[in-house]
């Protein structure tokens, strides 16, 4: 084989490997990585080089499983994708990659998850195969609780708060605060949820797929949502005042104007797809602030 030929062969199994890897919502998956590094910096009174090499593999570890997380359910929820308007541009078939394909590279990410996990202990292990399980429990076909509503949040309270306790775990002991701490994410988490729920209403109508919103209304939904986000804010103050988190928390008080204000905005402009997409960047933000200030504070601690 010629050097040109060898050399166009390569290029092509990488332009097939990026096309692979791009399945992978990577936006989404570094979002979420927050919630778990936050239990970590919560855990750690300092950083040895152990701890190093620890976070090094637990940080590989929870990527490939948030990849995971994300790569199965777009894996399984393909066909309805394809026939959601707002969704079938940015799936991984009009991306030109088969299901096949992105089948193997779920079933990677799980091997090396799971390697991950197991090099970092029992609980940790034991925490990341239970996210698994809810994650099979939301997305696998025979299953799919993201049609069953109430419960689809169900699972994203208990997954949110189990994330953070992942991160937790794998650096100090799991006690009764930091499952109250974890609370808090898992709020978040079951709030986002709801309003990605009403952003999808019409695919998901379209689909016959029976979330929140489909069956109780955008409205409610979105409603609900935003009484867990409410929930969640006076959870987080209230760990700030009883010292359970960073004192310098109670000022995330003056944010939750800020949060009410958007998704009044989100409300008058009738819930679409657009002001939900500004609404989702909006909250975000607004907890990025307070995960900046929760660890910012923690390192703080460390250096004083």
């Amino acid at each position: 084989m010629s050097n040109i030929a060898t050399t166009n062969l390569r290029f092509q199994s990488v332009r097939q490997l990026l096309r692979l890897l791009s399945a992978i919502r990577l936006d989404e998956v570094l979002v979420l990585q927050g919630t778990p590094l936050i239990g970590a910096i919560l855990a750690l009174d300092s950083l040895t080089v152990a701890d190093c090499i620890r976070a090094v593999v637990f940080g590989l570890g929870s990527l490939c499983l948030v990849g995971h997380v994300f790569v199965i359910n777009d894996w399984a929820g393909i066909d309805g994708d394809l026939r959601d308007p707002h969704r079938a541009t940015r799936t991984f078939a009009a991306q030109g990659v088969s299901r096949s394909a992105v089948g193997l590279l779920a079933a990677a990410l799980l091997g090396v998850t799971l390697l991950l996990f197991a090099l970092l202990g029992a609980a940790s292990f034991a925490l990341a195969l239970a996210i698994l399980g809810l994650s099979a429990l939301y997305s696998a076909p025979m299953i799919h609780m993201k049609g069953r509503p109430v419960l689809s949040s169900g699972l994203h309270l208990v997954g949110g708060t189990l994330h953070f306790l992942l991160g937790y775990a794998t650096f100090s002991t799991i006690d009764a605060g930091s499952i109250v701490t974890g609370c808090f994410f898992g709020l978040i988490f079951a709030a986002g949820h709801l309003m990605h729920e009403t952003r999808g209403y019409e695919g998901d109508r379209l689909n016959g797929i029976r979330t929140n919103a489909v069956a109780f209304g955008r409205m409610s939904s979105f409603v609900v949502g935003m009484i867990l986000f409410t929930v969640a804010y006076g959870l987080l103050i209230a760990l700030a005042v009883s010292g359970q988190l960073p004192r310098l928390l109670v000022f995330a008080v003056v944010l939750y104007p800020v949060h009410l204000y958007a998704s009044w905005r989100a409300v008058r402009a009738g819930l679409s797809v657009d002001s939900l997409l500004t609404y989702q960047k909006c909250y975000r933000v607004l907890y990025a602030l307070i995960g900046a200030m929760l660890v910012g504070s923690v390192l703080f601690d460390w250096v004083s």
